[in-house]
């Protein structure tokens, strides 16, 4: 299984890329929050060679113009993958099923040569989530032992731990096998 991680604007930006196979970044979140260390933690994924990928929290409400939002502002580069993050707000609510397999779509259509994914946590995959749509791939958080999760659908990367960092690991062969699905 590849190695790799994702970071926020609570991570530096000149996170250790050794023993890592791609990085996920947050880039947005709503319509109006914008990683203020995307740019950085962008150059240190290239830099090293990883597969990059970009994510957006998503809310509920206005799908279309969060889409809209989340693909003006993440880079555009073949082979990058874009990803939804669903789960809790800090309201407290979160996007409905038809909120999420939505937004998927929307990014979809105006990414087309791109990857777009669903993040999730084990709890919204199995008691949340109604259509199991999850666009291209799966990205299933279950903090237990890497590339084991606590599923029975077909993952692409899991999330195994938030200690010291987000931690994941990707069901690809090699790293050349992750960048052809990814499209570079």
């Amino acid at each position: 299984m590849l190695r790799g991680i994702d970071v926020s604007s609570y991570q530096s930006s000149s996170y250790d890329t050794d023993g890592l196979s791609f990085v996920f970044i947050k880039a947005t979140e709503g319509r109006t929050y914008t990683n203020t260390k995307l740019s950085a933690q962008t150059k240190t994924a290239r830099d090293a060679g990883l597969v990059v990928g970009f994510y957006h929290f998503l809310w509920p409400g206005n799908l279309t113009a969060q889409a809209e939002y989340f693909v003006s502002k993440a880079p555009e580069k073949a082979g990058d993958i874009l990803a939804v993050d669903w789960e809790t707000t800090g309201d407290g609510t979160h996007a409905s099923n038809a909120e999420k397999d939505r937004f998927l779509r929307k990014v979809k259509e105006l990414r087309p040569n791109h990857r777009v994914v669903l993040y999730c946590n084990r709890h919204y995959w199995l008691n949340v989530d109604t259509t199991s749509y999850a666009g291209d791939g799966l990205w299933i958080a279950d903090y237990v032992t890497a590339g084991k999760p606590r599923i029975k659908a077909k993952w692409r990367f899991h999330q195994y731990t938030d200690n010291p960092l987000d931690k994941n690991v990707a069901d690809f062969a090699s790293k050349s096998a992750l960048k052809k699905w990814a499209g570079a």
